[in-house]
């Protein structure tokens, strides 16, 4: 089985346990991006599915492993979701037209991979899962950061591709001077 991972965050420069047979690719499914999750372990606003959001663009690898199932626990394995959450991995089969985003699944069938998997991870804001901050709540978080704190969220906001440019990315290049890094993929 041929399975590709989408991409469109950190997964691109940090793919920890996950192990890609290929390089990222750019030309994956637009999906709805903003920076509306603060995770609990950082401060760093991370870029997640947004429904209100505008389409952007995102990458593909293509997996090592002809297993789902190992495909979806290397992710889960990265992303720190925990068992209790198996949703947060977003998952379609090329042979079943069934998938919890019709956007991805209509990518996959102009593809030639049988399956494909993705981050699903919810908004958070405030340790509420499902809740998006507003523009100005995103800007104020990542204003009020010092030292270490503000050298991370920096960095990931900078490293996020150049193409995919977010209203709230907009905002914080106008406000904090965070522009995008030189792409390197």
């Amino acid at each position: 089985m041929n399975i590709a991972c989408i991409g469109w965050g950190s997964l691109l420069w940090k793919p920890g346990p996950l192990i890609f047979a290929t390089p990222w690719q750019p030309g994956g499914p637009e999906l709805p991006l903003e920076f509306t999750r603060n995770s609990e372990d950082s401060d760093e606003l991370a870029l997640v599915i947004t429904e209100s959001a505008p389409l952007m663009p995102t990458y593909w690898a293509l997996m090592t492993t002809s297993y789902l199932d190992d495909a979806r626990e290397q992710l889960r394995q990265r992303e720190r979701i925990a068992l209790d959450h198996p949703e947060w991995i977003g998952t379609a089969l090329a042979s079943n037209q069934v998938a919890s985003d019709l956007r991805v699944t209509t990518w996959l069938a102009r593809q030639a991979f049988d399956a494909v998997i993705w981050t699903a991870l919810p908004p958070r804001f405030h340790q509420q899962d499902g809740r998006a901050p507003d523009e100005g709540e995103a800007l104020a978080l990542l204003s009020a950061l010092q030292g270490e704190a503000r050298r991370k969220a920096e960095e990931y906001i900078r490293n996020i591709p150049s193409e995919i440019m977010t209203p709230y990315r907009q905002r914080i290049i106008e406000a904090l001077h965070w522009p995008p890094f030189a792409d390197t993929r």
